[in-house]
This record gives structure tokens, sequence and C-alpha cells, in this order.
């Protein structure tokens, strides 16, 4: 279940409450006149089921301008009303997309920030020298550190609701923060290079890593696979699932190699590695959006009443 506090108008307390008790699935409603001071009005709680997360943000969209509206998940209820609410609130749970959430986290991971570019370049960095050591564990340690999934996510909201602002934003994310990672792993592999640490028959890899350099039919199907896993992990609040998504897609190790690869002078393996991040990437893409897609159009209280 999720806590909404709401800061209402006084003049409008009664007309909040109203919209509380007439959606299914909200309980524990309580009123505490004058509490509020910035901004004025009185403090609203209750407590609702994440079916009726989008009708309830939807009737009260007008506590934006004029109030406020706060949620934040409940870990644990001991109550037998809200037992009572979430059986009353139509669909399950995991099913239940809160729209206005998924909102403000896909504009934030659309942003690009010092932690993003720090992580993804670390990650690409691990990946240059897994693909120089052979080391399978360092390629995994990478596709887990990456954190690009939250920009293509981005991408995905940005096609399924027309906002070009949106998707030029998180576009330019991936762009800048690929560049850079890749700028920074090639920079290092250049100077190990000059120190004879490196030399251009580090790259003939086992078969094992082949699949970064080859892309084929099954990379799009993974491709296509991880990105409706992904936006099911983000919407449902399954963080454990996301992280076999980053294992499960090869961009990071792609950037990785290209920059090695181009450090060493080895052009011909350069083409197969960003054909391999396109193709990443144009998977997830395409499979996050219909999943998006499917999860407003056809599930139980998924969208329903929704204003984003």
């Amino acid at each position: 279940m999720l806590h909404l506090r709401l800061i209402v108008p006084a003049a409008r307390t009664d007309e909040a409450t109203a919209v509380l008790e007439d959606c299914s699935g909200v309980t524990n409603i309580v009123v505490l006149p004058g509490a509020g001071r910035d901004p004025k009005g009185d403090l609203v709680l209750c407590d609702a089921a994440r079916e009726s997360a989008n009708e309830v943000l939807s009737r009260l969209k007008w506590l934006e301008t004029e109030g406020s509206i706060a949620a934040e998940q409940i870990e644990l209820s001991l109550s037998e009303a809200a037992r009572d609410a979430v059986h009353e609130a139509p669909g399950e749970p995991d099913d239940a997309v809160i729209w206005e959430q998924l909102s403000q986290k896909v504009y934030a991971d659309s942003r690009i920030t010092w932690a993003y570019l720090v992580f993804l370049a670390i990650a690409t960095q691990l990946s240059g020298i897994a693909v120089l050591q052979n080391s399978i564990i360092l390629i995994v340690g990478a596709m887990v550190l990456g954190p690009e999934f939250g920009a293509v996510a981005a991408i995905c909201f940005g096609l399924l609701h027309r906002n070009g602002h949106l998707i030029v934003n998180a576009l330019r994310t991936l762009v800048v923060g690929f560049g850079f990672a890749m700028a920074i792993t090639y920079a290092c592999a250049l100077v190990s290079y000059w120190l004879g640490w490196i030399v251009p028959g580090d790259l003939d890899t086992s078969a094992e890593f082949q699949f970064i350099v080859k892309p084929d039919r099954w990379s799009f199907i993974v491709a296509l696979l991880a990105g409706a896993a992904g936006v099911l992990s983000i919407t449902a609040g399954k963080s454990s699932a996301l992280i076999g998504v980053f294992i499960s897609v090869t961009t990071v190790p792609a950037a990785g190699y290209v920059a090695v690869a181009s450090a060493l002078g080895d052009w011909s393996e350069v083409a197969g590695s960003v054909s391999q991040l396109a193709v990443n990437l144009a998977g997830m893409v395409i499979a996050g959006t219909l999943t998006l897609l499917v999860q407003r159009k056809f599930w139980p209280q998924v969208g329903r009443r929704s204003s984003v």
C-alpha cells in the first residue's frame, strides 16, 4: 500500500475527503484541520492500495498547484481495514503502474548527472579490462554497474506519451554518457598501450566473448526480452529483477570493446561492437515501449483515469 499525505486548502477539504471516500482501496483517512503551514491548509492522511493510486492522484491533480501531495511505500501494515482495502481494489498490486511515480522517475533518469557519468565510465573501463583479460566475472560486474537503462526507460515513456522533449533529453543522456565513458576508457587504454602493458594481440578473445563483437538474431531477441523485463521491474518496484536485465544485455561491454579496440588500432572489430551496442539499445526501446503500451491499455486498473 501507499501512504498519502495531502495539504488541502481549508475551503476544499470536504471535496478532497469525498474523493478519497469514493475511491475503492482507500482507508485510514485522517483529517488534521489547520496543520499545514507551508503551504497553508488542512493535513489529510490516508492509505491507498497501489491499484487505486492512479484514480486518487488523477482526481486530486488540482492539489499540485493549490496544495501538496506526497506518497510513500508502506513496508508493514497491520490492519484489517487495510487488507480489506487492497482486496476491494481491482487488480493485483504488482500489476499496477503508478504513472505519476513512473513519470517522475524517468524524468530524473533522463538527466545527465556526475554520478551517472562516473558509474558508466567505471563500468565501461571494467568491460575494457575484462575483454583484455578474458574475464567473464569482470564482464558481469560491468553489466551490473552500468546505469544506462534508466535513460532507455525514459525514451520508452516519452515514445508512449509522444513527449519529444523527454525523448531528446534521454537520447542526449545516452549519447553523452557513452561518449564520455568510451573517451575515458580509450584514453586509459592508449596510455596502457604506450607503456607496453597491452598489445593488439590481447584482443584475441575466446569464444565466450564473441557475443560482444558479433551481433546476430539472438542479440536482438535478448535485447527485446531484457527491455520488457526492465520496464516491468521498474513499474512493479522489483529492483532485484532489474539486475538480471543489466546482466542480459551487452551495451556496456560493447562500449568498452569499442574503446579498447580503437586505442589498439584494431578497426575490424570496432564495427561489430558498435552494431551490438545499437542492436541492444534498439531492442530494449522497442520492447520497453510495447510493454508500457500493454500495461496502460490492457491490464486491470493500470492507467485507469491516469492524467499523465
